[in-house]
This record gives structure tokens, sequence and C-alpha cells, in this order.
């Protein structure tokens, strides 16, 4: 079966065509933690450095990061998040937790975040309007675009 001509609109598969190619996630959690530097990213991350710097101009182009010059001899950059890219974060955190739940089940979990309150960050989504979690069963979908239901195009 071939894919669709035009597929859902959908702004997940916008944000997908932007944060969705391998190590453009982590290229943003090394960032988050403070580890902008080219090599560090390398080292970190564990991407061929000629795919890893693709990952980073396209970021920069889409407004997720910004370079910066921190030596002109030789000349290298460190990267840091805009804040469209901080606005990413908790995306990750929430990434993270699934992660830890459903890979890591017993316990061993590869790395902790620490809120300001203290504790161990635990991520959970919430509706801004009443403050409580997020839940399958709790939510329905409205698509907004012309000729468009929940099951796919009007017109199949």
């Amino acid at each position: 079966m071939a894919a669709p001509k035009d597929p859902r609109p959908c702004s997940i598969a916008d944000a997908l065509a932007l944060v969705g190619e391998k190590y453009s996630l982590l290229v943003l959690r090394e960032v988050c933690l403070g580890n902008g530097r080219f090599d560090r990213l390398v080292r970190n991350i564990g991407a061929p450095r000629d795919i890893l710097a693709t990952r980073l101009r396209r970021l920069v182009d889409a407004g997720i990061l910004t370079k910066r010059a921190y030596s002109e001899r030789p000349q290298r950059f460190e990267y840091r998040a805009t804040q469209a890219g901080l606005e990413l974060e908790p995306v990750l955190m929430t990434l993270m937790a699934w992660g830890d739940r459903h890979l890591h089940p017993d316990g061993e979990r590869p790395m902790v975040v620490e809120h300001s309150c203290g504790k161990t960050l635990a991520a959970v989504v919430v509706c801004a309007a009443c403050g409580d979690p997020v839940r399958h069963e709790d939510l329905t979908a409205h698509p907004q675009a012309p000729g468009w239901t929940v099951g796919g195009p009007e017109a199949a």
C-alpha cells in the first residue's frame, strides 16, 4: 500500500519534521545538560561527526538552538537552546519518564533529574485549565483541518 499523498495535517508531524531525526532530541538533551560543545556532543551522543553537524545546522536554522563562537583559533562553537528549544525540555523529561517505566522497570534508571524542590523529578502532563493529570480516556480530538475527521479525510 502506497503512502497517502496528503497525510493528516498535524502539529506532531510538523514538530517531528524538525526534531524527529535520529540524534536531534539527544542533541537537545546534551545542550540542556550544559554540553553544547561539538566534541562533547560527539562523545556523549555517539553520532558520526558529519551527521551531528547536519543535525546541529538544522536545529540552528529552525531556531531551536543558537550557535556562538568560543574560540577563534581554531574556530570552535558551542550550542545553546533558544526559548523554543527550552520549551522542548518537558518533552524530553516526559520521554525519559516513559523510558524509565517501560524500558527500565527494575528501577535502575540511567539518569535522574532533580527539581528545584530537591526531589527527583516525576514528569507528569497536566491540564493547564484544571490541573488534572492527562489520561487517554479523558481526551477528545477535534480535527481543525478542513476536510478531516478523527477517522481521516472526509472523502475517504
